[in-house]
């Protein structure tokens, strides 16, 4: 594993950047200390209730945007979020996907064309407008938000995994497995999955930032995370007014949008090289 990724340096950039976010969202309440009467770490101190944002400065590194919101505070914790959000969504549709696709692949037949053909019709839908119209049904919010990520995302690694399993099951060593007795519950999960889930591993590992970039497009436009709540999305949604500066000073609040940005792009960066190291390791032809 260790001389494939050496091969390629910019995996390691991409763990990098992984391990960076993952020490910053487990020392977040040292980075960020929360109030002492918070009733909730994630909800975001306001230094005042002016409108303007003010730039960075001694007590707020990253300065506070509109309405006065700690940006440091903000990107520190939203770091967990992107996290739980990426995980959660990423988690629930590999499994659902892992169910559904190793049923169709290995039973095959009406079983096969019944889960697909449920799951064509989910992917004749535009995923975001499918998304975007479960979150209405079920109202905004940022569980909202995973649910229905998770609903409208499982169909990709299920046609994705039913298709390696139909390669996969072909092969000799399952005909000999099954020719010296192998249970079908034994074929499947000792010979079968392991050599057809690493395309889900790679599928997964960079779905992640996508699921964060989604996510934070949910709490631009109010569909999302609420006002103050520390979400990266939330904290460009508060910038909106502030992109253009002000007369003659077009870049004057910068910063408003600058570090949120900054940690999306690092964010979905780290995730993307990271699926590239995974491929690199994972894939038996790539090793070949």
């Amino acid at each position: 594993m260790w001389r494939q990724l050496k091969k390629n340096p910019l995996s390691l950039v991409g763990i990098g950047l992984i391990v960076f976010w993952l020490v910053v969202a487990l020392l977040a309440p040292f980075l960020a200390r929360p109030e002492a009467n918070s009733r909730d770490p994630y909800l975001i101190p306001q230094e005042s209730f002016a409108i303007d944002p003010q730039p960075p400065r001694k007590g707020y590194p990253f300065g506070t945007s509109e309405q006065s919101y700690d940006l440091f505070y903000g990107i520190v914790w939203g770091s967990r979020t992107a996290f739980k959000v990426g995980l959660t969504v990423v988690g629930i549709s590999m499994i659902i996907g892992l169910a559904v696709g190793s049923v169709a692949g290995y039973y095959g037949r009406w079983i096969d064309e019944i889960l697909m053909r449920f799951v064509d019709v989910i992917l004749a839908f535009p995923s975001f407008v499918l998304a975007v119209v479960i979150v209405a049904i079920l109202s905004p919010g940022l569980d909202k938000v995973m649910t229905a990520l998770a609903a409208v995302s499982w169909p990709t690694y299920a046609r994705l995994l039913r298709g390696e399993i139909l390669t996969v099951k072909q092969q000799t060593y399952v005909e000999a497995a099954r020719a010296i007795g192998a249970g079908t519950r034994r074929t499947l999960i000792r010979h079968i999955l392991p050599n057809s889930i690493y395309p889900l591993i790679i599928v997964g590992s960079m779905s992640m930032g996508q699921v964060v970039i989604t996510a934070a497009a949910f709490s631009f436009v109010g569909l999302g995370a609420p006002v103050g709540y520390a979400d990266w999305g939330q904290l460009i949604s508060l910038s909106r007014n502030w992109i253009i500066g002000s007369a003659g000073n077009p870049f004057g609040y910068w910063y408003t949008f600058f570090f949120p940005a900054t940690a999306i792009f690092l964010f979905v960066l780290g995730w993307n090289l990271t699926g590239d190291a995974f491929r690199d390791i994972l894939d038996p032809r790539m090793k070949r």
